[in-house]
């Protein structure tokens, strides 16, 4: 239980933070949660606080080539756009906050251990890994903004977002959505190549 829950840190809302991440950043400021079904992620996802509350809902175009999205706050305020680059040799998405903040998040390639996706524009950095199904964001410094965590073997995509830097709450929202769709994108892309690689070995 102890591996499981130092490589998971996963927790649904009302539950205590994981141990691991107390230890390592200290209490949360606050958690976000989000749900979306498995099979309509480019659609709509529900972002909610620990009572379980909406607080934001992100809404993408479909079918959309640029995966266009959009980002509200419960009382239907615009929040933030995000769009994916075409024609790029790696994951790279376009963020523009209400406040006209623009700014970039990007996979670096070849990372074998941890996947590290930059935040150009901010100069922050989400470092962690998708097998671990673990990442966290830190700022120019160094310092923790948030722990993001997905929910394994769920038939809805789950994830918690524990928040140490409340006032970048937007922009981590931002940042997990988007990370969520670059997520979805790999897996969709790894199902496709294996399944051209069992055809052709037909």
């Amino acid at each position: 239980m102890g591996l499981l829950s130092s490589l998971y840190r996963f927790r649904e809302a009302g539950e205590a933070p994981n141990v691991n991440n107390v230890e390592e950043f200290g209490e949360p400021h606050h958690s976000l949660f989000t749900t979306s079904k498995v099979f309509s992620l480019h659609a709509h996802i529900d972002i909610t606080d620990d009572q379980e509350r909406v607080v934001y809902e992100a809404n993408t175009k479909f079918p959309s080539i640029l995966d266009k999205t959009d980002i509200s706050d419960a009382s239907g305020n615009f929040v933030a756009h995000i769009e994916r680059k075409l024609l790029s040799l790696h994951q790279r998405h376009f963020i523009t906050m209400a406040d006209g903040t623009r700014f970039e998040v990007s996979t670096e390639l070849f990372h074998l251990v941890k996947d590290i996706n930059n935040i150009e524009g901010l100069g922050w950095q989400l470092q962690g890994n998708i097998l671990a199904l673990n990442f966290q964001l830190y700022d120019s410094d160094g310092s923790i903004i948030a722990v993001i965590s997905q929910k394994m073997l769920s038939l809805h995509d789950k994830y918690c977002l524990d928040i140490y830097r409340p006032e970048y709450e937007d922009k981590v929202v931002a940042i997990l959505i988007t990370l969520q769709h670059m997520i979805r994108d790999r897996e969709a892309a790894s199902s496709s190549s294996s399944s051209s690689s069992s055809s052709s070995g037909n």
